[in-house]
């Protein structure tokens, strides 16, 4: 028998192989969306990669236009920082006896709890916090909610 030319053996190949893929192919189509979604995951981890690369090259090409701080602001050394004495403790006079915690209350505790309050307890509260905390949404928490009362 004689051999056949090599472009229709190669053909047949061609052939053959098609066959075989069309029979596997439901078998493929199970894991397709698994391998499709790790393909895609692969590729932006790729591309994360390549951005970080280039911003690392970025910097190292920018850093010679800029002037190194001597010392940057938030680096700070046992050396660098002066003691100041300990205050002592302050005795909390009886303008708390409204409400004897208002030191450990947050924000929203105090909040739930002004309603109960008077303009006079308000106005000691404020005094306080004006005093000893200083803390500007705290005051301007009492100082709204103390106008609010004063202008009914």
């Amino acid at each position: 028998m004689r051999s056949l030319p090599l472009p229709v053996r190669v053909a047949a190949g061609v052939a053959a192989t098609a066959v075989e893929q069309a029979r596997a192919l439901p078998g493929h189509l199970v894991g397709l969306p698994v391998t499709m979604a790790s393909e895609a995951l692969q590729l932006s981890m790729r591309i994360q990669q390549q951005v970080t690369e280039l911003a690392i090259k970025g910097d190292t090409a920018l850093a010679g236009f800029r002037r190194a701080e001597e010392q940057p602001s938030w680096a700070t050394f046992d050396e660098d920082e002066t003691e100041e004495p300990a205050e002592e403790p302050e005795v909390l006079s009886s303008e708390l006896d409204v409400l004897p915690e208002y030191d450990d209350l947050t924000l929203p505790q105090l909040r739930g709890k002004l309603r109960a309050f008077g303009p006079d307890e308000l106005e000691r509260l404020l005094a306080h916090e004006q005093a000893h905390g200083r803390r500007p949404e705290f005051v301007r928490m009492l100082s709204n909610r103390l106008e609010r009362l004063r202008s009914r």
